[in-house]
């Protein structure tokens, strides 16, 4: 049972993540000078939806590494070195780089929203 409520977890946060991704607005590998000049030249609603985007891209990373947070605690402790939990270890540290890319880009856009007077 628990294996199937993870799994729904997973698919719902790559439908998610599919989805915010193929609406464009949310890259984390953009640079932050080009993210500071986009939200210079936005108007409120702009900068609403494009903070929307991302703050809905940062609540499916949370959910995903939560996910991996609970597959590594349930690795026991005498494996904690081995491959498995290396491995998790390595893609937790992705997504955890992921987020805070994601989070900079946001805080961008965000700070620039309360700027002109708006808010999410």
């Amino acid at each position: 049972m628990k294996r199937i409520q993870i799994g729904l977890i997973v698919c719902t946060a790559v439908l998610i993540a599919l989805g915010l991704y193929g609406c464009g607005g949310v890259d984390e590998a953009k640079p932050l000078d080009q993210v500071k000049a986009e939200a210079e030249k936005m108007d409120v609603e702009q900068l609403k939806a494009v903070a929307t985007k991302y703050k809905a891209a940062i609540e499916a990373k949370k959910d995903e590494i939560a996910e991996y947070m609970t597959k590594l605690k349930e690795i026991p402790a005498t494996e904690q070195l081995g491959n498995e939990a290396s491995a998790l270890k390595d893609d937790l540290s992705k997504l955890n780089d992921s987020m805070k890319a994601l989070q900079d880009r946001f805080q961008i856009y965000y700070n620039k929203l309360k700027e002109l007077g708006g808010n999410i």
